[in-house]
């Protein structure tokens, strides 16, 4: 199982408590078994936070892809004066709770125009504020179909966003991006042009799950 980069300090820590732990349960046997079980299931779970799987799905540059695992929730009509510049611009938010998969993947090929991180509060990712207020990361992307933003929205436990690109990559559909540690939220703003394919409450698949569809 392919392991995210950013996963394996906190997996080593997790390991290195396990090994204390289980070394002072055998040294002194009076000490609580239940100790080093609990460091070892919290180890098991970084584990899983922070698998990497390889994702195959529909390409193309009619497809915007899921840029996260998680559970659409909401599905509305924004301003976007940041990188669209649209009054009127479709937002699909993607919520990813502790159990999903957290590496961030692009939804369209094309190059990355702009990446601003912007510092803020850590309100649930859940309420719509978050989008606004959160701490965020915002990635700009001049697709074939027009532009495109993706943001990574920390929450109330998340505090590390992950952005691995810059102004002037190249953007490639299904590939990774980044990350957001613990819990957190990405949105994706895109031209009313393109049709949803998802509704409220469905789960999506980065990587595999289309988003919305532009017109041939």
């Amino acid at each position: 199982m392919r392991i995210a980069p950013e996963g394996w300090p906190f997996i080593w820590i997790g390991v290195a408590l396990t090994a204390a732990l289980a070394v002072v349960w055998r040294a002194w046997p009076g000490w609580s078994l239940a100790l080093p079980c609990v460091a070892a299931l919290l180890t098991v779970w970084i584990v899983v936070f922070f698998r990497d799987p390889e994702r195959r799905g529909p390409r193309g540059d009619q497809f915007v892809i899921a840029p996260a695992d998680g559970r659409v929730i909401s599905v509305a009509e924004v301003d976007e004066p940041m990188y669209l510049h649209l009054q009127r611009a479709t937002r699909v938010s993607i919520f990813m709770n502790v159990v999903n998969v957290h590496v961030n993947r692009f939804p369209v090929s094309g190059e990355v125009d702009i990446v601003h991180y912007n510092p803020g509060e850590f309100f649930a990712a859940s309420l719509d504020k978050a989008s606004l207020v959160n701490e965020q990361a915002s990635v700009g992307i001049r697709g074939p179909r027009g532009p495109l933003l993706v943001r990574q929205i920390a929450g109330l436990i998340a505090r590390r966003i992950v952005t691995d690109v810059a102004p002037g990559d190249s953007a490639v559909q299904g590939e990774r991006f980044g990350m957001i540690r613990f819990g957190s939220r990405v949105d994706i703003f895109f031209a009313p042009a393109a049709r949803v394919r998802v509704s409220v409450d469905q789960h999506v698949r980065a990587g595999q799950t289309i988003i919305a569809e532009y017109p041939s």
